[in-house]
């Protein structure tokens, strides 16, 4: 059973241009990082000027691969980074799909 897992923060609207910096510079350690984790289906780390948010979008083939996240490391600097620069996160989640779309090939 696939697992949608949802991390999300907010920030003052004011550090927009800091933490779209910020997590576009993530992307270095982090992509190949996740990337090496097993049962990874898709992810998107996302910032929204409107909302003042952040999110990161993943979807995981089981909860086991889902939870890596909790525990890798370049995950958890990344945090720290952008906590030092004001963002604030939920409790990250992890959802169970009840249906979805997917694009007629």
């Amino acid at each position: 059973m696939a697992v949608v897992r949802i991390s999300r923060g907010c920030f003052e609207p004011v550090q927009f241009a800091e933490v779209k910096r910020l997590i576009e510079e993530s992307a270095t350690a982090l992509v190949p990082a996740i990337k090496r984790l097993g049962g990874l289906l898709y992810y998107h780390a996302a910032v929204d000027a409107g909302s003042s948010t952040v999110v990161n979008v993943s979807i995981w083939a089981n909860m086991d691969a889902a939870n890596q996240m909790s525990t890798l490391a370049q995950m958890l600097a990344q945090r720290l980074i952008l906590e030092a620069a004001g963002v604030v996160f939920d409790k990250i989640v992890n959802y169970e799909p009840l249906w979805k779309i997917e694009p007629v090939a």
